[in-house]
């Protein structure tokens, strides 16, 4: 009887991806779907202000041409070098002004993650149908997650996308052997297991940088809460956003851990081993940190993930509604600014996405830009969203001698 509804379950979950027929999934690198989860797309230009938001958008060349110019107009004046140095040097006092003005307030809590971040879970057929059940507000159906699993490694790259450059994870190779050797050996070591460290007992860790006030530590806890053995860290260099997080009542010391750390420092010890990891989110929080140090950020890391960890990121991209609205003056380099309350933004193509991460020795396993269009409906006005989504993993198998590794020119 038990294989009968086993089989059963197999049929539906078959027939209703098939539905979805060739819709490819955000699975895929760089693959933009037609319409995945109830997605929505303008078709027709004249009912633009009928929704608040329209995904997937394509930009003319003159609106391109158009942004262009504004960032070329908007970084002309650029910030002082001694005012730029206090923005380095005072960063975390910016962003704890920041939380005990907004408290958690300010940001919406995200979600979204699920749907574009499956990975946050374990691949277990058991907890994904539990996931399935649960109250998110974009997971309507449990098909798409069926169909992005089953079928969205194996959809074809997109065709305009460089071809020796598809982040197939095939390995990259001289920028990484001195990550590769030296992760192996650490890998073979193995983390401290006599040693007691918040989660040493969990079987899966996902480690969030740069979690604000919980606005994605919460919706993930929420999730974990069904998934035994897991455990949840999550760190700011704000410390007050970490007592924020600390003092939320659905806060659970026994299956999370939030603490205070600036991943610039990299002679700053994590509260765990390097290599345990099996998922680092790193949403909209690389963006805020000065270009020449991003790099070494991820290079550190890299090293927090275990082999098979995914590394899951999402941030500005270039020309976003929010690089364009900086005025005259507000430019500290290149698609680098300070807002008025003495926070940074950076503005990402995926090229560069592409060359940070795998220099870091990570595949990619998707990079695409997500284009969207956002209406003000009383106003009548439209604006462009542009975000970088990416995910890359580290090898299973770290060797010297893996494949070449191509760089993308930044777009």
């Amino acid at each position: 009887m038990l294989v009968l509804i086993r089989m059963n379950v197999i049929w539906r979950n078959s027939i209703s991806c098939l539905r979805i027929g060739q819709v490819p999934h955000r699975y895929q690198s760089d693959y933009h779907p037609v319409a995945p989860l109830g997605s929505r797309i303008l078709t027709d230009p004249t009912k633009v202000f009928e929704h608040n938001m329209w995904d997937h958008m394509q930009w003319s060349k003159e609106e391109e041409e158009e942004a262009r110019k504004k960032v070329e107009e908007n970084s002309a004046v650029r910030v002082l070098l001694e005012e730029q140095v206090k923005y380095e040097s005072e960063a975390s006092k910016y962003w704890d002004t920041f939380y005990k003005i907004h408290k958690n307030k300010f940001f919406k809590n995200r979600n979204w993650l699920l749907r574009e971040f499956p990975e946050i879970l374990p691949v277990d057929q058991k907890t994904t149908e539990k996931a399935g059940e649960l109250s998110w507000d974009h997971v309507k159906t449990n098909a798409a997650s069926c169909f992005s699993r089953t079928h969205g490694p194996n959809v074809p790259e997109e065709k305009n996308h460089y071809k020796k450059n598809s982040g197939s994870s095939n390995g990259q190779s001289k920028a990484r052997s001195n990550f590769s050797n030296s992760d192996s050996e650490e890998h073979r070591k193995g983390p401290l297991k006599t040693d007691l460290f918040p989660g040493s007992n969990a079987t899966f860790r996902v480690l969030e940088v740069g979690c604000g006030a919980g606005n994605s530590v919460f919706p993930i806890l929420n999730i974990l809460q069904n998934v035994p053995g897991s455990f949840l860290y999550c760190c700011d260099f704000a410390s007050e956003a970490v007592e924020l997080v600390k003092s939320h009542s659905s806060y659970r010391a026994a299956q999370c851990s939030a603490f205070v750390h600036d991943v610039c420092d990299d002679g700053l010890r994590y509260p765990f081993p390097d290599g345990i990891l099996d998922v680092i989110l790193l949403v909209f929080v690389l963006s805020s940190i000065h270009p020449d140090r991003m790099q070494s950020v991820v290079n550190r890391l890299s090293k927090l993930l275990k082999p098979g960890g995914t590394l899951l990121f999402r941030d500005y991209g270039r020309y976003d509604k929010t690089q364009l609205r900086f005025k005259k003056g507000c430019c500290l380099s290149e698609n680098f600014y300070v807002r008025g309350d003495g926070t940074r933004a950076y503005f990402f193509t995926k090229g560069e996405v592409h060359n940070m991460f795998c220099k870091a020795g990570l595949d990619q396993k998707q990079n695409l830009v997500d284009r969207r269009l956002q209406v003000n409906r009383k106003k009548q006005v439209k604006m462009h969203r542009v975000w970088v989504q990416g995910k890359f993993q580290k090898p299973l198998h770290l060797t010297q001698n893996s494949s070449k590794l191509f760089f993308f020119t930044p777009f």
